[in-house]
């Protein structure tokens, strides 16, 4: 079997994709990274998903991005907006350079395994607004990688697979749904309590909430009560 690595968040997204190189005969090493986010209860839905999904293995690697804040998501001084997914501008959930922190990491993982593609749940329909999650960013990542890395220049070039970049979160639900994901182990939420329990109005909650309603299919997350 075809070795890659996916990056699993333990969220929606991710757990599709996961799903998705499944289905196309790949062996899944699953890597989340626990990068100081407040939502850190995702990491131990990364690792239930990853047991469900049949990834070959998962890691979680440790790196501190909180050191330098200046997110929502790592900055506990910041609040997460609740108020509506922001139309314009790029939200303070933003966190500066996490998406090519996680695709180096799972570059790096990749060589190691003699991988030759990489898997990345980034979306760029029903998302807010980050400029990391753009399929031209993609694009340049993998240029960059087939040339930064030895198993390149040997001749041994990486793909990164981004299969729902262009999908609606109805649409990677319908997918998911048709690959047997239970989107009832994922946690999307900013800031989901220690249970695991959703917020139901930050964006993420937001966008994941009217993808379930979209998709027709009954939304399993858990709300903290008072704010379903």
């Amino acid at each position: 079997m075809r070795k890659a690595v996916v990056l699993l968040s333990g969220g929606l997204d991710s757990a599709t994709v996961l799903a998705m190189a499944r289905r196309q005969g790949y062996a899944c090493h699953a890597l989340s990274v626990d990068y100081g986010q407040r939502h850190r209860v995702e990491l131990e839905s990364a690792a239930r998903v990853a047991r469900v999904l049949g990834a070959v293995e998962h890691k979680t690697v440790r790196i501190d991005l909180g050191a330098f804040g200046g997110s929502a998501l790592t900055d506990s001084n910041i609040a997460v907006p609740v108020q509506g997914v922001q139309k314009d501008g790029i939200p303070v959930t933003y966190v500066p350079a996490r998406n090519t922190i996680m695709l180096s990491l799972a570059l790096a993982w990749a060589e190691v395994l003699a991988a030759g593609d990489l898997f990345f749940g980034a979306n760029a329909v029903d998302y807010s607004g980050y400029p990391d999650c753009r399929p031209e960013y993609m694009r340049a990542f993998e240029r960059m990688a087939n040339l930064a890395t030895k198993a390149a220049v040997e001749g041994h070039s990486l793909t990164l697979h981004t299969p729902v970049i262009a999908m609606s979160k109805a649409q990677i639900i319908g997918e998911g749904m048709a690959l047997g994901v239970d989107y009832g182990l994922t946690v999307s939420c900013y800031q989901a309590d220690a249970e695991a329990r959703a917020c139901g109005v930050c964006d993420s909650c937001r966008l994941r909430r009217a993808g379930f309603e979209a998709a027709g299919v009954p939304d399993p997350t858990r709300y903290i009560p008072h704010r379903a």
